[in-house]
């Protein structure tokens, strides 16, 4: 730990899982001898170094199997690194696992009270928290069944209410939350907005580009064990992003000596405008949008899609519209192409967006896709904040 303000401090950590070939522990046993020849080391994290300062909101973000659970779990001491050393300092409350820390034969009451012993707080502390912690829930009318009985979501609504009210100073929270119902969740959301303002250190896995844009400061992109992004959310988002587009590219475009295509979809060009825009270029509230895609199509399959997507620097959504959805269908005949999207009277609110282009199979598989395409600001009355735009009033009466 290298100064006061930083809450953890991951140095050198590495964790390595061995794993086996054998199909089961009989075969194990026959074949002892020879075990290693059929173990094979998995490197699930190499080489991390990373500081949390205290009050910051981290998100750890990744595809499948990059290792970011795997880092939660070694931050918040449920698996020790096989090298490096993790230092942290204060009340670490976590919700890693559907179900972890639950005995499933024990009452939710009886569980409340064990969970809340596990992470640090006494019998009367619980006491005073317990009528908090089953509202937060909001499910009291099974807090004194037995948890085997409760849904997946039942779980997750005790857990969390568990771990929000043992004052934490650190909290660890893994995609779980995608268990819950949408009320939940934003009552969740609306708790880690709580916690932040209070100057509490979260640390958070999420799949959920709108929320790591919404609730983070720093983005940590795993890829494979390994660190490859540690900066803002809107660049974090970026770079996974772009993993993502890699690994799911589109099938390869064939082109004849003359350059003419002859398989597959390529766009070429999008363009943005508005019909109302101000002095600097901005796009003014009320002006109506136009989007035009120029493309070239080779061999595509009868009913591809087009489509566009509108978000916010960070990766919010916030408008998506494509040919299918507006009843369109587009020729499959080769070609070279030019597609108009009117987007009728402009609502975004002041700030920068970026549009993304695709064309798709009616599979949705990727034929061409560029994110961003375009970019554009929208400009509004002073003090106005927000994605969408109102035209706002207010008015007095006295007495």
């Amino acid at each position: 730990m290298t100064e006061l303000s930083t809450i953890v401090a991951v140095q050198g950590v590495s964790k390595r899982f061995v794993m086996h070939q054998d199909k089961s522990l009989k075969e194990r046993m026959v074949a002892f001898a020879t075990s290693r020849k059929h173990r094979q080391d998995f490197w699930a994290l190499r080489d991390i170094e990373l500081e949390i300062p205290t009050g910051s909101t981290v998100g750890l973000v990744g595809h499948n199997g990059s290792g970011k659970s795997t880092l939660l779990k070694v931050i918040g001491g449920i698996i020790q690194p096989s090298s490096g050393t993790v230092r942290r300092r204060g009340r670490l409350a976590a919700l890693l696992e559907l179900g972890a820390g639950f005995h499933p034969d024990l009452t939710g009451r009886e569980n409340v009270y064990l969970n809340a012993a596990i992470l640090g707080l006494t019998k009367a502390e619980t006491d005073r928290y317990f009528d908090a912690i089953v509202d937060f829930s909001g499910i009291e009318s099974f807090i004194d069944t037995q948890v085997k009985f409760y849904s997946s979501g039942m779980y997750v609504r005790l857990a969390f209410a568990v771990s929000v009210h043992v004052d934490p100073d650190l909290l660890l929270v893994d995609e779980v939350l995608a268990v819950g119902d949408e009320p939940f969740q934003r009552k969740c959301l609306a708790k880690i907005a709580e916690f932040q303002r209070e100057g509490r250190t979260i640390v958070f896995v999420s799949h959920s580009s709108d929320q790591i844009g919404q609730l983070c400061d720093r983005v940590v992109v795993l890829d494979h064990g390994s660190m490859v992004h540690d900066g803002s959310a809107a660049d974090g988002i970026k770079v996974l992003r772009e993993s993502f587009e890699a690994a799911h590219s589109p099938p390869p475009r064939v082109e004849s000596p003359d350059g003419v295509l002859t398989s597959g979809a390529r766009i070429d060009d999008v363009r943005v405008s508005c019909s109302s825009t101000d002095l600097s270029g901005d796009f003014l509230p009320g002006g109506d949008l136009r989007v035009e895609i120029d493309y070239t199509i080779g061999s595509v399959p009868a009913g591809w899609i087009a489509g566009i997507d509108i978000e916010t620097p960070v990766g919010q959504g916030v408008y998506r519209i494509n040919t299918d959805g507006l009843g369109m269908s587009l020729p499959a005949r080769p070609g070279s192409y030019s597609l108009g999207i009117d987007l009728g009277g402009n609502a975004l609110g002041a700030g920068s967006y970026q549009l993304h282009a695709s064309l798709v199979t009616p599979e949705g598989r990727d034929l061409d896709r560029r994110q961003p395409a375009a970019s554009f600001s929208v400009s509004t009355e002073p003090g106005s904040v927000g994605v969408v735009h109102f035209r706002a009033s207010a008015d007095l009466t006295v007495g």
